[in-house]
């Protein structure tokens, strides 16, 4: 080495983080104590404080980027505030995804924790250790996932205050959400046969998942006194559609009901597509009341589906949440009407 030549320079050292925020720091800067700061970022209902100091607090912990130390929360409160929501592992159309969405907004206002969960393969012992591990305060189960009396009380020693499962079946110790499916079939075969149609197909998704709610749509359209229903399998799809209307002249039937209106718009197309009137040669009916469906040329009839707005459903999570040992309760929460429209 030369003499000219000098030594690399050692790297220079990364500058250390900066601090933590802490709920002190949040204190001095809005110039209150840290059990205003405690009160006003965990929405505690019990305290009066007035809006002025809290916009401050609010502010204070803006600027610093403090945000509350959740599981710390959690160990002062004895319970998380996390409801546990499963992602659904079908295809749910726009009626549902409003409605999924209206509930997570409600439960955010409530100062809950939504958390989705990926169950997708997993058996209901499967699902109930695994939301377990998150410790929530509740679990709301779509039904996707047949959990036992075993599975709740599993989810019960994690924690969770209330259990919910959405759909026709109770679970020993769980809220039942009930959305009688079985309710949408009859109603719309109701509506045939008063229309004088009553060799109905019934139009059941070959899709897979969306059985929970097909199954009991069939079972009550065949509960129908009058009624002669057949069962025809129809994937979601352009070709399956037409398939289907091909057929329907050796199948002796005057009428469909379609899973719901997106299946029975697909059928009413290739119903058209193959000369068949809509309603002289067949009458189409849907569920579910989308809008598309009123702009369709005949004006597609529908079963409407009333369901429960988000804040209702969030409220009674929360009332379950603060009565934990209150007796589990079946809530009704759908009911289906009749929307007769020009293609019955």
């Amino acid at each position: 080495m030369s003499q000219s030549s000098k030594p690399p320079k050692p790297p220079t050292p990364p500058s250390p983080p900066p601090p933590v925020p802490t709920s002190a720091d949040v204190a001095r800067l809005a110039g209150v104590s840290r059990a205003t700061v405690s009160y006003v970022l965990n929405n505690a209902e019990a305290v009066r404080i007035s809006e002025p100091t809290r916009r401050k607090v609010r502010e204070a912990a803006e600027e610093l980027g403090y945000v509350p130390h959740a599981a710390a929360r959690s160990l002062r409160a004895g319970h998380t505030r996390i409801v546990l929501l499963p992602t659904s592992h079908v295809p749910v159309g726009p009626l549902y995804s409003t409605f999924l969405n209206e509930l997570q907004w409600a439960l955010r206002g409530l100062d809950y924790t939504v958390v989705q969960y990926g169950s997708l393969g997993l058996s209901g012992d499967e699902a109930a250790r695994a939301w377990a591990e998150l410790r929530p305060v509740a679990v709301i189960s779509l039904g996707e996932i047949a959990l036992s009396a075993h599975n709740v009380a599993t989810l019960k020693r994690a924690g969770a205050r209330a259990v919910l499962t959405v759909g026709p079946q109770s679970v020993p110790g769980a809220h039942a959400l009930v959305m009688d499916q079985a309710e949408v079939g009859a109603r719309a075969a109701e509506h045939l046969v008063e229309r004088g149609r009553r060799r109905i197909g019934v139009v059941v998704p070959e899709e897979a998942g969306l059985e929970l709610f097909s199954a009991p749509r069939l079972e009550g359209a065949r509960s129908v006194p009058g009624a002669e229903v057949v069962a025809l399998p129809m994937a979601y799809s352009e070709e399956s559609a037409a398939a289907l209307a091909q057929r329907w002249g050796s199948l002796g039937l005057d009428a469909a009901f379609a899973y719901n209106d997106e299946y029975a718009m697909l059928l009413m197309r290739a119903f058209q597509d193959e000369g068949l009137r809509v309603p002289q040669d067949v009458a189409v009916m849907g569920a579910d009341d989308l809008l598309i469906g009123r702009l369709l040329r005949p004006r597609l009839s529908t079963v409407r589906l009333e369901m429960p707005t988000g804040e209702r459903l969030a409220g009674l999570v929360d009332q379950a949440v603060r009565e934990p040992s209150a007796v589990v309760r079946r809530h009704d929460l759908m009911a289906a009407v009749t929307l007769p429209r020009d293609s019955t």
